[in-house]
């Protein structure tokens, strides 16, 4: 062995040493102080042997029932503090809200986020960014008729291109993905893209594999021991699709600049650009090029995903229970008939509402949440939790709460019915999360999923592929920061 690699190894060792020493002294110190408990980590790896990688939610909601409501896991040198059920997730996000509205730092975000943008930013930058975004999404029709004569126009769009296919087997993702980005587009550009147009094919296609690498192990474990990216390729290709998508919107707002009339603002990147002017020469402001571009890249982002896959979990529900399918279907016949689905009949029609809650709360598309870190020392439950600490707001395990839902495990329309059919709402439905990070888009979310849904029901009835019966769809998620269905195909037949 010559001596560089010698002192390479000398250094290796020396690491390896001081991991063990800090986390020795990180678990005696807070096994002291109140912190909550949790399984026994090796040195080094932490709990990593026990965690599923793919799918971390389900070795977290069998720990809780060791651990209770708040335990700790150990990732590698860094402990996480993972919260369990609707009771604790609600004290912490709501009744806690700003010791709980921090956002850790993970590796492969701070290459690429930098501190800016809403979803993971912290800090004032946050908070002027997400209160801009919240007023600017009102003002551009979030939640009112404005924007629901754009989604009723696009749902026609839609229905049209799965018409096309005339009932044969199709792969739906990249058209509910267009047509639901396309509602977010009409307001940060103030235009729509033809399902076929290749950037918005480009765009979506590197939005999605982001979206799933984000939640694979090898990025997962690049965030643990960022020291071994050199042999996990997965982050630089997530920073490479970003800088993609970037671009795009760099040059979106470069072509807006040059037309742009402050008496004439036509979509959310002009009122970006006109504040953006206005603050000229301050040093301290945030209205920079960097903050628009993660501004708009998380708001096309969780704009298009969480919709376009809780209806794609939509449609294989109710091809897996066809007889809810049927119903929601006179349902729709009874109050609506052939007239164009509007947010006025929403409270006409209880069982579709419940239907399209419970497709939410047993999809689960974001079993984690996104991450929280405590912005000050807080005490929960009992447990002391310092300032900074990494926390999953397990939603899950929300959504599936034993002491909340009837049948919590089963697809059951009911849980948002009362005995008269009425329907009722359920404090522990919380897919959009809860507090001060609850999510901005979430009007825009409900109407677009009453609107997207109701509109294909009332035009096709969705079957399996031929030779593949309703008992033979699989419902096990795949894997991804959020969790889609596995891909399938949808037989779409018009109704007569």
């Amino acid at each position: 062995m010559d001596w560089a690699n010698l002192a390479l190894a000398g250094l290796v060792l020396i690491l390896i040493l001081l991991l063990v020493l800090k986390r020795e002294y990180f678990w005696k110190s807070h096994a002291r102080d109140g912190f909550p408990p949790g399984p026994r980590p090796l040195p080094i790896i932490g709990n990593l042997h026990i965690l599923d990688l793919k799918r971390p939610y389900r070795t977290m909601l069998e720990l809780s029932k060791t651990y209770g409501s708040v335990f700790s896991l150990q990732m590698g040198p860094n402990k996480i503090v993972v919260l369990s059920g609707y009771d604790t997730v609600k004290e912490a996000l709501v009744n806690h809200a700003n010791a709980f509205a921090g956002r850790p730092e993970i590796p492969v975000l701070e290459k690429i986020v930098k501190g800016n943008g809403i979803l993971f930013s912290s800090g004032e930058n946050w908070k002027v960014m997400r209160r801009f975004t919240l007023t600017t999404l009102r003002d551009f029709g979030m939640g009112k008729k404005a924007i629901e004569d754009f989604i009723v126009e696009e749902t026609g769009h839609l229905a049209d291109a799965i018409e096309s296919h005339k009932g044969k087997p199709l792969e739906m993702t990249m058209m509910l993905n267009a047509a639901v980005s396309n509602v977010i587009m009409s307001i940060l550009l103030g235009k729509r893209f033809d399902y076929e147009d290749p950037t918005l094919k480009r765009l979506l296609s590197l939005v999605n594999e982001n979206v799933r690498l984000l939640g694979s192990p090898s990025v997962s474990l690049y965030n643990i021991f960022p020291v071994f990216g050199i042999f996990l390729k997965d982050h630089k290709t997530i920073v490479k699709n970003r800088e993609e998508v970037g671009a795009f919107v760099k040059a979106t707002f470069t072509e807006h600049l040059k037309t742009l009339d402050k008496n004439d603002q036509r979509s959310f990147i002009d009122t970006f650009l006109v504040r953006q002017q206005e603050e000229k020469g301050n040093t301290n402001g945030y209205f920079h090029n960097d903050n628009l571009d993660e501004v708009m890249q998380n708001l096309f982002i969780a704009g298009m995903e969480t919709t376009s896959t809780t209806l794609r979990w939509g449609l294989l529900l109710m091809m897996k229970y066809p007889e809810i399918q049927k119903k929601v279907q006179e349902e729709i016949e009874r109050v609506i008939g052939s007239t164009s689905p509007r947010i006025e009949h929403r409270s006409q029609m209880p069982y579709t509402d419940a239907v399209i809650h419970e497709i939410q709360r047993f999809a689960n598309i974001l079993p984690l949440n996104l991450p929280h870190a405590t912005t000050e020392d807080v005490t929960l439950k009992g447990y002391f939790v310092p300032r900074g600490t990494y926390v999953i707001p397990l939603l899950a395990s929300v959504l599936r709460d034993k002491s909340q839902w009837e049948k919590p495990d089963m697809f059951y329309p009911e849980h948002f019915l009362d005995s008269e059919g009425k329907f009722v709402k359920k404090a522990a439905f919380m897919p959009f999360s809860a507090g001060r990070r609850i999510c901005a888009g979430e009007t825009l979310a409900k109407m677009e999923l009453f609107l997207f849904f109701t509109r294909l029901l009332q035009q096709f009835i969705f079957h399996p592929p031929p030779g593949v019966s309703s008992s033979d769809l699989d419902l096990t998620p795949a894997v991804g920061l959020t969790t889609p269905p596995a891909v399938h195909e949808v037989c779409a037949v018009p109704r007569s």
